[in-house]
């Protein structure tokens, strides 16, 4: 049986993710290609293909009309896509931008009208086409990556965590951060990076985004109670999590 063929792509985004499949010598990276034909991937090589897909990895959102028909292209070829980083499974810190009328101003100045900075509002990759998984983070974890396909290889279903960050913090016996006068995220932050900023003395800041059904009016009462002044509080969650609130636009 023939190995894999695997392509990254990326639309809008600084292909961090990618960046992280390609730090020197990464076991991550390197048990990958033990295992499968990477036939595309800007960041580490110059060949390209038409040709159909096992798996598309697609990093990046989804900000520009005139990308749907390439999404739609690699969708036809891809036998599975995969969505990942936060960009492409939520519109990521990109979609802060779908709260502001004057980031082409503040970001490129004498440049902001520039045609092509045109771009609609920044939305995750399923927007335009459908999406099999989603891999989350900013930056992806690459061996939460690697771990999908490797299920998927091995004709498993993914497990992609649903619950929060502070189930995590529980299981390493991590002291609170409220308890340590902090202002945490963790109540409502999606789960699965294994809670290693909290451990090291640093508040979750939802950088997978929200957990499923996350209760937006408890989290912002615990950060008041805590000392967060009312309009912090309440915006605190935003960066990662523009498109998942209940005010996103």
């Amino acid at each position: 049986m023939a190995r894999p063929k695997v392509a990254f792509f990326d639309f809008t985004c600084c292909e961090g993710c990618q960046i992280e499949f390609t730090n020197y010598g990464d076991a991550a990276f390197l048990e990958l290609i033990k295992h499968v034909d990477v036939v595309e991937f800007r960041e580490a090589m110059s060949e390209k293909t038409k040709d159909p897909i096992d798996i598309a990895l697609i990093e990046g959102s989804f900000s520009r009309e005139a990308d749907r028909p390439r999404l739609e292209e690699i969708r036809k070829r891809a036998k599975i896509v995969i969505a990942y980083g936060q960009c492409a499974t939520t519109g990521g810190i990109n979609a802060l931008k779908n709260h502001t009328t004057d980031y082409k101003k503040c970001v490129y100045g004498k440049d902001a009208e520039m045609p092509h900075l045109d771009s609609q509002k920044a939305l995750p990759v399923d927007a335009a086409i459908k999406v099999d998984y989603k891999a989350f983070g900013c930056p992806v974890n690459k061996y939460e990556v690697l771990q999908i396909v490797s299920h998927l290889l091995h004709g498993k279903e993914p497990v992609i965590p649903t619950y929060p960050v502070c189930v995590e913090c529980k299981r390493r016996e991590t002291v609170c951060r409220y308890q340590e006068g902090d202002h945490c995220l963790g109540q409502v932050a999606r789960a699965g990076c294994g809670a290693p900023c909290p451990a090291d003395g640093i508040p979750c800041e939802a950088c997978r985004g929200f957990a499923d059904s996350p209760n937006e009016p408890a989290l912002e009462k615990a950060l008041r109670s805590a000392g967060l002044p009312e309009r912090r509080a309440k915006e605190k969650s935003r960066m990662f999590t523009a498109n998942q609130r209940s005010d996103s636009k």
